[in-house]
């Protein structure tokens, strides 16, 4: 894998770790304040509390449901990759075998960069032909 390739990849999986943590920040902290709302006007106990406790105890939850959300969305990711990884190897390593080649690592990045450049052709021929033609030009005294 190549070194800008690799930066996109990390890139894309902090992002995905990023939204998933601040959705689960936003969820955990609406139930930890709910919740909170709840003790205070339930439990007798919990209203003689500080004010700075119980924002502690909403922090708290608010954090652990960061935490949770961002790791189970990063870990979702990388299993994602490992399962298209593994299907592009497959792939590889059955295609290298019909021509006769034996699957190393070598032949198998080999096999990968090809594809990469045919999949790049095909994109951009892909996107020549979706250009509409240009319209003819029309002349002032022609109009």
């Amino acid at each position: 894998m190549n070194t800008q390739r690799r930066k996109e990849e990390i890139e894309k999986a902090y992002k995905i770790q990023a939204a998933a943590g601040i959705r689960g920040f936003a969820q955990f902290g609406a139930v930890g304040l709910g919740l909170a709302a709840i003790g205070h006007y339930s439990w007798p106990a919990f209203r003689r509390q500080t004010p700075a406790f119980k924002a502690w105890l909403v922090t708290i939850v608010s954090v652990f449901g960061l935490c949770l959300r961002a790791e189970t969305a990063l870990q979702q990711h990388e299993l994602e990759q490992r399962l298209r990884e593994n299907s592009i190897r497959r792939e590889a390593r059955i295609d290298l075998a019909r021509r006769g080649l034996v699957a190393t690592e070598t032949e198998i990045a080999k096999w990968k960069a090809e594809r990469a450049r045919a999949e790049e052709a095909a994109a951009a021929a892909a996107a020549v032909a979706e250009q509409p033609p240009a319209a003819p030009q029309v002349s002032a005294s022609e109009q």
